[in-house]
């Protein structure tokens, strides 16, 4: 079994412009910059195996600032934990996107991937964390879709339902994953 606790990234550059950045690689913005420190704090005195992070600065910045300083803490990107592929929608207005991802559950996004796919992508992942990192406490500072397929598979969550549902921020959400 592995201890997850999942926070989101920082506020982008993107976020308040109003932009679904999907695979855009946007910056953080100050209220993210400072959003980051703020998660650091929440965890000043707690130990983790690793903090993992997407290859996209909004998550991989958020977990720099977070933990700046702490030479205990190994910061560790990885691709597949991206936001899901909007293909020729990524960094398009939410007003835009939003109301097309229910319609992007199963069929791809145009020239992106869809909801299914990223799922897969990240339970590819899962399936090593599972196995580098039993017994163990991760953070995962990442995106929507990674919480998404974290519900998914140790909730038993549908997609149908989680991109149904109002986006409500948390410090953090808990997960046990103890298989696929």
């Amino acid at each position: 079994m592995v201890k997850i606790i999942f926070e989101t990234h920082g506020t982008s550059l993107d976020n308040e412009s109003g932009l679904s950045s999907g695979h855009h690689d946007t910056d953080l913005s100050k209220l993210g910059e400072g959003q980051a420190r703020s998660l650091g704090l929440r965890y000043s005195n707690t130990k983790f195996s690793a903090v993992l992070v997407s290859d996209l600065k909004r998550a991989y910045r958020t977990a720099e600032i977070a933990f700046a300083g702490r030479n205990d803490i190994r910061i560790i990107k990885d691709p597949r934990l991206r936001e899901c592929n909007y293909g020729d929608l990524n960094h398009h207005p939410d007003i835009e996107v939003a109301p097309k991802k229910l319609e992007h559950i199963s069929v791809p996004f145009p020239r992106g991937e869809s909801y299914e796919q990223s799922n897969e992508r990240i339970k590819g992942f899962l399936e090593e964390l599972l196995r580098n990192y039993e017994d163990r406490s991760v953070l995962i500072i990442d995106h929507q879709a990674v919480r998404y397929a974290l519900e998914c598979i140790v909730n038993k969550r549908t997609l149908q339902d989680l991109i149904s549902e109002s986006w409500k921020w948390q410090p953090g959400w808990f997960y046990e994953l103890n298989e696929l």
